[in-house]
């Protein structure tokens, strides 16, 4: 990359690469109805299209003369941008030009997402699975999952809307099965100034782990009885009836931002994916979503000569997209589900409101790379439990989403979907850490019927006690320390050294 000189100051030459200053292009951003087709502007903070209540996805209408540029200008100056000092070009807005190419700098907050590392399996674990894979690991955002990726656009979007139209007071609003609203309060928090968070669980169906995040960032936590999908219809409600920002994946600034997953992904493998299949937990379908419009934006744009093959991936207790793609082409029709008990919480929605957008963007992706190249799968509950066991055993910190996905791509192989020469990115959207209760249950064998999960007792791990209260009672420093030493030594098979005495 050519370095561009700036005016001397006091004696000193300035040099900057040009992937280190602040983007000068703005794009002309606009909603389409992916149901009637209709276009908004973006005055408004839309969810819905005011014509005919379809499912909406932000454009921009300057998008065109990117293509110009060819795909070599830009992935220069995005590998470019992966060293740049500005907080606001370091995480997704290292794709300023493809992600909201009309926020100020000023505006874009920044508190550590994206970036996340792309994990090769272990040796042994490959081996397991019989194909070369890697997992994306997205619970090393702030907030401990993905989340965090569309939150950092639709909050930099509500600071810019709140300074620009002076607005003193802005109230985020979101259904959560825990990383949403994880992730909509540390940012509210950090933003601060006009902008407060409320957040609504279905009670008892979040983790502790999940809960305790946004109590810790201070945002009003409401819980209703029932599931997430009873949550998200109350918000709707709200959204559509009182001035509150809704943050769930209806946000169309949201899926812009969770878009640079699949940037993150093709940059990482240098632009070659063309033999790579990428596993995606579905969910309310967003992520998913932007997996789909990020690659196809990369291949318009040629930063990538063919599109990867991609996998939404289902728990049999939540499945409604694998079963609309399960039917045959001439006979689908979306049908909600009612959704039992999931280890994959996240995933467990059985109306996701982004699947408008999936299909429409299913139907462009495979018009482009063939039938092949977008499919759903549905797992079972033992195996996406399984596959998070496994996956952590073998040294990851994979989620349950996460073994979901691993558990997506063991059925895949075996149904001869992934071929010998493909290999596979997983998605663990989340932190082992929150899901913790569940990996107890297995290891205590203690889920409850209705998740039809049993432990596996190769992948069950337990603390085991040396030295009882009792026994330690009446033993001195020196005894305790010479007793316990030869018990580990006894347990672990060591065999004592008489070397190195002088």
């Amino acid at each position: 990359m050519t370095a561009h000189a700036f005016p001397a100051h006091r004696g000193v030459m300035f040099y900057r690469g040009l992937g280190h200053v602040f983007p000068v292009y703005r794009g002309i951003m606009f909603y389409r109805c992916l149901d009637c087709d209709a276009e908004h502007g973006t005055e408004d903070l839309l969810y819905t299209c005011p014509c005919c209540g379809g499912v909406l996805l932000l454009e921009d209408r300057r998008f065109p003369e990117l293509k110009k540029k060819g795909g070599a200008y830009w992935r220069d100056l995005f590998d470019s941008r992966a060293a740049a000092k500005r907080p606001a070009l370091r995480g997704i807005f290292r794709f300023y030009e493809i992600t909201a190419p009309v926020l100020e700098e000023e505006d874009i907050l920044y508190l550590g997402e994206g970036n996340t590392p792309l994990i090769e399996a272990s040796p042994a674990l490959r081996s397991l699975v019989g194909r070369a894979f890697a997992y994306k690991n997205d619970g090393q955002n702030p907030s401990a999952s993905f989340k965090d990726r569309g939150m950092a656009c639709a909050f930099s979007y509500l600071r810019a809307a709140a300074r620009q139209r002076g607005w003193d007071e802005v109230l985020t609003v979101c259904a959560s099965t825990g990383d949403t609203s994880a992730a909509a309060a540390l940012y509210a928090a950090y933003a601060g100034g006009p902008i407060t968070s409320a957040v609504l669980l279905p009670q008892g169906k979040v983790t502790p782990q999940q809960l305790s995040q946004p109590l810790g960032s201070g945002a009003r936590v409401l819980e209703l009885p029932g599931v997430f999908d009873d949550c998200m219809k109350v918000v709707e409600f709200l959204a559509a009836r009182y001035r509150v920002a809704l943050l769930n994946s209806k946000n169309s600034w949201r899926i812009l931002g969770q878009e640079s997953y699949a940037f993150e992904v093709a940059q990482a493998l240098d632009w070659r994916v063309d033999k790579v299949c990428v596993f995606v937990p579905v969910g309310n379908a967003g992520n998913i979503t932007a997996v789909l419009h990020g690659f196809l934006k990369l291949h318009e744009l040629g930063v990538i000569d063919a599109l990867p093959r991609i996998f939404g991936v289902q728990s049999q207790h939540a499945d409604p997209v694998y079963r609309y793609y399960a039917a045959p082409a001439g006979e689908r029709e979306f049908r909600p589900v009612q959704v039992t008990a999931s280890v994959a919480q996240a995933a467990m929605i059985g109306n996701p409101v982004s699947f408008p957008r999936v299909k429409a963007l299913a139907e462009r992706y495979r018009a482009v790379a063939g039938e092949r190249a977008f499919q759903v799968l549905r797992v079972a509950e033992q195996a996406i439990m399984d596959g998070m066991l496994s996956a952590n055993r073998h040294g990851h910190t994979v989620c349950t989403q996460g073994g979901e996905c691993l558990a997506g791509l063991r059925a895949a192989v075996a149904a001869g979907l992934v071929d010998e020469d493909e290999s596979a990115v997983l998605d663990s959207t989340a932190h082992a850490l929150k899901f913790m209760d569940f990996q107890n249950l297995y290891f205590d064998d203690a889920f409850p019927p209705e998740y039809g999960v049993k432990a596996d007792q190769a992948l069950v791990n337990a603390p085991e006690l040396l030295l009882s209260p009792e026994e330690r009672k009446g033993l001195d420093e020196s005894a305790f320390v010479r007793e316990s030493a030869l018990r580990i030594a006894r347990r672990l098979g060591l065999t004592e050294t008489t070397g190195g005495k002088c």
